[in-house]
C-alpha cells in the first residue's frame, strides 16, 4: 500500500458511497410482485456489509449517495446500520455539504467510493477518493486508489480494509475473530 494512500486513508471518519456499480455489480433485475407490480431489486456482497458493520464498530460513519431511489438499497443500508442514506440525487454535491456540515466533519475526513461520472465531481471534494475496478476510465483517473475488485464483489470490503488497517485498527477485527 502506498504511502501517501495509507496517509489519507488514515484520516477517515465517514466512508460514502454510490450504490449501483460500488455496492452492486450494477445490474439491476424487475421482477413482478404478487400483484403482478414489478419491482426493482439488486444484489449486494456480504462480505461487504460485515466490513461495513465493523466500521460502525469502531466509530466510523457510512452513507451512500445515489441516483436511484431503491427499496433494496434503503433495506441494505438498514442492515448494515448506515448514518446517511441518499436517493434520487444525480447532482451529489450539495449533499455532500449536507453531510459534511451536518456531521460537523471537514472534507478530508471523508472517503467516497464510485465508479461513473456522477461520481467524479464527489470524489474530487473528498480526501480519499475511491474508484472500483469497473469504473469508468475518467473515473479512476481522479482516484487516489483503485480496488482490484469490481463493484458488487468486494470493492467495499476492499477499501474498508485499507481504511482500518491505515488507522491500526484491523488487528482488532482479526482479533476479534480469533485469527490475529
Amino acid at each position: 500500500m502506498a504511502d501517501y494512500v495509507t496517509l489519507l486513508a488514515a484520516k477517515i471518519k465517514l466512508l460514502l458511497m454510490d450504490v449501483d456499480g460500488v455496492l452492486t455489480n450494477g445490474k439491476l433485475f424487475y421482477v413482478p410482485d404478487s400483484a403482478g407490480q414489478m419491482v426493482e431489486t439488486k444484489g449486494f456482497d456480504s462480505q461487504d456489509g460485515i466490513a461495513l458493520q465493523w466500521l460502525t464498530w469502531k466509530g466510523i460513519k457510512t452513507g451512500v449517495i445515489s441516483g436511484r431511489i431503491s427499496p433494496a438499497t434503503a433495506e441494505r443500508a438498514r442492515q448494515v446500520k448506515m448514518t446517511y442514506v441518499y436517493q434520487g440525487h444525480i447532482e451529489k454535491v450539495p449533499i455532500l455539504e449536507e453531510i459534511l456540515a451536518n456531521a460537523k466533519l471537514e472534507a478530508e475526513e471523508v472517503a467516497y467510493a464510485g465508479d461513473d461520472l456522477t461520481d467524479a465531481v464527489i470524489m474530487r471534494r473528498v480526501g480519499f477518493a475511491i474508484a472500483t475496478a469497473n469504473a469508468r476510465a475518467e473515473v479512476k483517473r481522479v482516484a487516489h486508489y483503485v480496488t482490484q475488485a469490481p463493484g458488487g464483489a468486494g470493492a467495499v470490503r476492499e477499501a474498508i480494509e485499507l481504511i482500518m488497517k491505515a488507522q491500526n485498527l484491523w488487528d482488532d477485527i482479526l482479533k476479534h475473530y480469533e485469527v490475529g
